[in-house]
């Protein structure tokens, strides 16, 4: 079957996100996805070598909309204080949004999170490295304090993790939620202030 549009790995990827929205990690596999496309299974597999590699494909491409949406803060022209919080609380909004308007989706990748592993490595490294940029220019600045912004980066990282570790992600619509990350937000930049 012929299809309308050229066979790219974005349209592949895609469809396999749709794929996974109806059938979740367990049941989707690559035939649905290549009959979702109107193709074989061997024209997807032109594109991405094996399953595993198609699966951990669409999860980087999950995770990079949050990077790529928080990286703008990083470059913005706001003075370091504010880049952090708007960082953070991006960062935070990003999360609560991927669990609470598709909650079947964001359980279908977590399964994919927990399969792969250097995917989300590389994500972790990717949001650090932006945490550790916007604390470096606290630094450059005299706005924050800091021997070593790499390892701030990641203590900052941890200490908030409750607001994006998915592993949180019931608490992430109760009620005062919002209250507790101020609060934690607020100690953060007290103790990064120079």
């Amino acid at each position: 079957m012929a299809t309308a549009a050229p066979l790219t790995p974005e349209r592949i990827l895609e469809a396999t996100e749709e794929v996974l929205r109806r059938h979740g990690a367990a049941k989707a596999t690559v035939v649905d996805v290549a009959r979702a496309l109107g193709v074989s299974h061997g024209t997807v597999y032109r594109h991405f070598r094996t399953k595993a590699e198609l699966r951990g494909a669409v999860t980087r491409r999950w995770l990079d909309r949050t990077s790529r949406a928080l990286s703008a803060v990083v470059t913005g022209a706001e003075p370091p204080e504010a880049k952090l919080r708007a960082w953070l609380a991006g960062l935070f909004e990003a999360k609560q949004h991927k669990a609470g308007d598709d909650p079947e989706l964001f359980a279908t990748y977590s399964v994919l999170v927990d399969e792969n592993s250097d995917v989300v490595d590389d994500h972790i490294a990717d949001l650090t490295g932006q945490l550790t940029a916007i604390i470096q220019q606290g630094v450059d600045s005299g706005d924050f304090a800091s021997d070593a912004p790499a390892v701030t980066a990641r203590a900052v990282f941890d200490a908030t993790s409750r607001f994006h570790d998915p592993a949180y992600a019931a608490h992430w619509s109760r009620p005062g939620i919002e209250d507790a990350f101020a609060a934690v937000l607020d100690l953060t930049l007290r103790g990064l202030r120079a």
